[in-house]
């Protein structure tokens, strides 16, 4: 498509003149175009109208993959690479990758020191925004992160995630070696560490005692998928060793 409108401060050409109106804007410093809801003002209409949505909480951009919604198509784009793995952005001094620009400006705080984010409440400085802002709430005392079945609320998000799991009972985090379910990663962690040197394993120390009823005529048992032999004096149940493992 050609191009016909041109500007007169730079050398930057235009398919309308709407646009060309607009792009002069950026050198007039002109922003006619006033928010309603705050003192926020833009060069053209559709700014504005992005804009907005912060106000109206509307998030017209829903991810396939997920339920999430977005107001900006960028933020949709950006939020899909945690679906597809992509990771565009590489750091100049090791192998790190990453999915966002941001991410990856963190990271380079780890190699320079920078650290630009300021406290204004104390003299703790951060090497990331997300970071001081969770540190902020320390002095203010907010907790953004509101349990829907009681009271409580949190500073962030993942305390928010241990708490709920109080209230369902879910144990989504399993040990690969014996099956026992956690309902915290930290508690899987823990468990896996404690068996992580020695000769002693997580199979040897796991033992369960089976209602008499249930192993009059048994020598083993299934439970959860894992098999079990059983003594018959003391019904306790130890987990067969697989002798191909």
């Amino acid at each position: 498509m050609q191009k016909a409108y041109q500007c007169s401060q730079c050398d930057k050409c235009f398919s309308t003149n709407y646009m060309l109106r607009c792009h002069i804007r950026t050198h007039s410093g002109e922003k006619p175009y006033q928010c309603s809801h705050c003192e926020k003002a833009f060069s053209d209409n559709s700014a504005l109208k992005r804009h907005l949505r912060i106000h109206t909480e509307e998030k017209p951009y829903n991810c396939s993959q997920c339920k999430l919604a977005f107001s900006y198509e960028v933020s949709l784009e950006m939020h899909m690479r945690t679906h597809t793995g992509e990771k565009l952005y590489q750091c100049s001094h090791c192998d790190k990758t990453f999915s966002h620009r941001s991410q990856l400006n963190s990271h380079m705080t780890t190699h320079t020191g920078e650290k630009p984010y300021h406290c204004s409440h104390c003299d703790k400085a951060f090497s990331d925004g997300g970071t001081l802002k969770k540190h902020i709430r320390i002095h203010t005392g907010e907790k953004p992160y509101q349990c829907s079945q009681c009271d409580i609320a949190f500073l962030e998000k993942i305390n928010l995630d241990n708490h709920m799991v109080t209230h369902t009972g879910e144990k989504p985090y399993q040990c690969h070696k014996c099956r026992m379910p956690f309902s915290r990663k930290s508690s899987l962690s823990r468990h896996l560490r404690r068996y992580a040197t020695g000769n002693k394993s997580c199979l040897d120390s796991l033992v369960t005692l089976i209602p008499h009823t249930e192993v009059e005529e048994a020598s083993s048992i299934m439970i959860n998928g894992v098999l079990f032999t059983i003594n018959q004096k003391t019904n306790i149940a130890k987990i067969m060793k697989d002798e191909h493992a």
